[in-house]
């Protein structure tokens, strides 16, 4: 399971709702308490669709890394962006190593991540 971490917030993790066992025959107490813990559940992830609608025109910014907290480029996949802020260079498509005080996008080549 994936999540979205920002600078802002992080998402929380809502686990399926334990749904009550129904009875042989119709009661309509079983009913409104399967409404009311499914209500809960949709409620709590109205709210996190909520928190992943983005304004018009606006993109979330990327977290920014260290060179060294970097997650795995192999983990990641081909393709995976990030941003690190202490690149010892800004070579475009060069294997990205710390220790330095340069701002560069990267990208995972599915093994190392290169600049870029």
């Amino acid at each position: 399971m994936s999540f979205i971490v920002t600078t802002e917030f992080e998402l929380q993790k809502i686990a399926p709702p334990a749904l009550p066992l129904a009875p042989e025959e119709y009661e309509r107490q079983y009913q409104d308490q399967l409404n009311s813990v499914l209500r809960l559940y949709f409620v709590r992830l109205q709210g996190i669709v909520g928190q992943l609608e983005v304004a018009a025109g606006v993109i979330p910014p990327p977290t920014v890394y260290t060179v060294a907290t970097l997650p795995s480029a192999v983990a990641s996949g081909v393709g995976a962006r990030s941003f690190v802020s202490d690149a010892n260079a800004t070579t475009f498509a060069s294997t990205v190593a710390g220790g330095g005080a340069n701002k560069v996008p990267v990208y995972s080549d599915g093994t190392n991540w290169k600049i870029g």
